[in-house]
């Protein structure tokens, strides 16, 4: 085990915020060393959110949304088929259809046109013959379907948070901190954020009194779920949004929060959107359309919102047993293909089903370690989804294989592939070169690595020693004071020393649950695929793991997520 670098004084923290000497010692290693600032930080507010001025063309956006309010114009609002495109166009067809506009939601599909504003968006935009389109979490590289729009005489206004093309858009108005030209400081929102922001905007065009509150359980599900990193002005929106969850959810999210197991009124976590909400919003999209998905958060009925959500959840128990079947072929392929040892993964195999190579390809970085790439072939082709471990730079380890692609797009924490059968091999020995070569000058590809820096979805490498003097639910309270916890705020990781083992045994054949006695009192500990792990359990160990607590069946137990056991020398 290896204990990460901490900096700073616990001590102070503890102290000035009445902090845990456990999670004082994790903010320290984290580099908060300024009680007034750490302070501020854990307690980040709506009314710390950025001022919104310098976001370029929110005002031309907001200014022809709002006209079209006032007109009655039809608005189309195209999303995307994630959880952020979803939530982005549910966010503002929302706000238009509150403010007196008339707004139609239209969602992209992977098995109809793909992603984004396709040819066949375009397609459908134009027979529904709008005077305004909106673009949610796609538009940045649509130049040819949005001059198209341009040209039939219907505005555009791209909401996107992807990388920018050099050619400018077409469009009234392109809301995306990315561009280079745009002074908005905080370049990390998620679309979702960005629609909040433009409803916020023409909110105050029309000097409407519209509370968008409402609105925030939506943008922490898509800021959550899409990678987006949980600071500054994203972790405010989203530490509002959970609370909104938690306290007074929409009967959509009401409903799935009954099937997906979270306890009623119960504290809402970055974990619970990423492992139990956002799976099932995305499973209808993996297998057909998503359009049950956006539907359910629209529903404003209890009876139509169960109704959908109990869709969403057959479509979810569907989706498992597909990726299952997939994942057992992909790691198979890893080892056929010679590919255990090399800094990166490509599997490709006609049929596999392209919206759930996602999940597959984050699963098999949770296996090895280091960034892959998962396609599904239909013919001649295939479309495929790129995964890393936190802090790889996979748009810029696909930059260096565009001569084995037919397109890319995305971001540094995940991409999709466009790519031609023929090339997978290519392909893959070009995405393993840019890999080595990133990784080489960039730890942050494969940081610990193989097979280290993930394991069980919890890190391997911990940030402090569990505090004997603390009281176990008092470091379950400082802990859920961290939330939301996601990517560039993940859940802590401590080490546990020299526990005794009470009982030990495989779950499923796969995972492993172990009852211990930690200085003088009981610990539970459970670990994701870790029933491999048994012969290593003796009767006493060393342990890096997460804290949580553990509502399973009403227990109110705290519990111990395993990221690595070690067994303590005998004798």
């Amino acid at each position: 085990m290896q204990r990460a670098s901490a900096s700073g004084s616990a001590a102070r923290l503890r102290d000035a915020l009445g902090l845990t000497h456990s999670v004082a010692s994790v903010l320290a290693a984290r580099g908060h060393d300024d009680p007034a600032r750490t302070r501020r930080w854990l307690d980040l507010r709506l009314a710390d959110l950025t001022p919104p001025e310098r976001m370029i063309d929110r005002d031309a956006a907001s200014e022809r949304v709002a006209d079209a309010v006032r007109r009655k114009e039809r608005v189309i609002v195209c999303g995307d088929y994630d959880v952020d495109g979803i939530t982005s166009a549910a966010v503002v067809t929302s706000a238009i259809r509150a403010l007196g506009g008339d707004a139609t939601p239209l969602l992209a599909s992977r098995f109809d046109g793909g992603y984004g504003f396709s040819d066949r968006a375009l397609q459908r935009v134009l027979e529904a013959k709008p005077t305004l389109v909106v673009t949610c979490d796609c538009g940045s590289s649509d130049h040819p379907r949005l001059d198209a729009l341009r040209r039939a005489g219907i505005d555009a206004v791209v909401i996107d948070h992807h990388l920018v093309p050099p050619e400018p858009l077409p469009v009234v108005a392109f809301l995306n901190p990315h561009r280079p030209e745009c002074g908005f400081p905080f370049k990390g929102l998620a679309s979702c954020g960005l629609a909040l922001s433009l409803a916020a905007a023409v909110r105050a065009r029309l000097a409407a009194a519209l509370d968008l509150r409402p609105l925030l359980d939506l943008v922490a599900l898509g800021t959550v779920a899409d990678v987006a990193p949980l600071e500054e002005d994203n972790r405010a929106l989203v530490k509002a949004g959970l609370v909104r969850i938690a306290t007074a959810p929409r009967a959509g999210i009401e409903a799935l929060a009954e099937v997906a197991g979270v306890k009623p009124g119960a504290a809402i976590s970055g974990e619970d959107i990423g492992f139990r909400f956002a799976p099932r919003i995305n499973a209808p999209g993996r297998l057909g359309s998503p359009d049950p998905s956006l539907q359910l958060l629209l529903a404003s009925d209890r009876d139509e919102a169960r109704a959908l959500a109990g869709k969403l959840e057959q479509d979810t128990r569907a989706r498992r047993e597909i990726e299952r079947k997939i994942f057992d072929a992909a790691v198979q392929q890893v080892g056929e293909t010679g590919q255990i040892e090399r800094p990166s993964i490509v599997v490709a195999a006609d049929g596999w089903n392209v919206g759930v190579v996602g999940i597959v390809a984050a699963r098999l970085v949770e296996r090895f370690g280091v960034p892959v790439i998962a396609i599904g072939l239909d013919g001649a082709e295939g479309r495929g989804s790129v995964r890393g471990p936190e802090g790889s730079r996979l748009y810029d380890a696909l930059s260096r294989c565009r001569e084995a692609l037919v397109g890319f797009g995305g971001h540094q924490a995940a991409a999709g592939v466009h790519v031609a059968a023929r090339e997978v091999e290519r392909l893959r020995d070009l995405f393993a070169q840019a890999c080595g070569d990133l990784a080489s000058v960039d730890p942050g590809l494969g940081e610990a690595g193989r097979g280290s820096h993930v394991r069980g979805r919890v890190a391997t490498a911990f940030e402090a020693a569990l505090d004997p003097r603390d009281d176990l639910w008092s470091v379950i309270v400082d802990l859920e004071r961290l939330e939301p916890c996601g990517e560039r705020n993940r859940a802590p990781t401590f080490g546990v020393v020299g526990a005794e083992v009470l009982s030990a045994r495989a779950m499923k054949g796969e995972h492993l649950r172990l009852a211990l006695s930690w200085e003088g009192r009981a610990l539970e500990a459970f670990g994701y695929g870790l029933a491999r792990e048994a012969p290593q359990v003796r009767s006493r160990i060393d342990l890096i793991g997460q804290l949580r607590r553990d509502d399973y069946r009403g227990r109110g137990a705290v519990e111990l997520r395993i990221g690595a056991i070690r067994p303590r020398p005998t004798g």
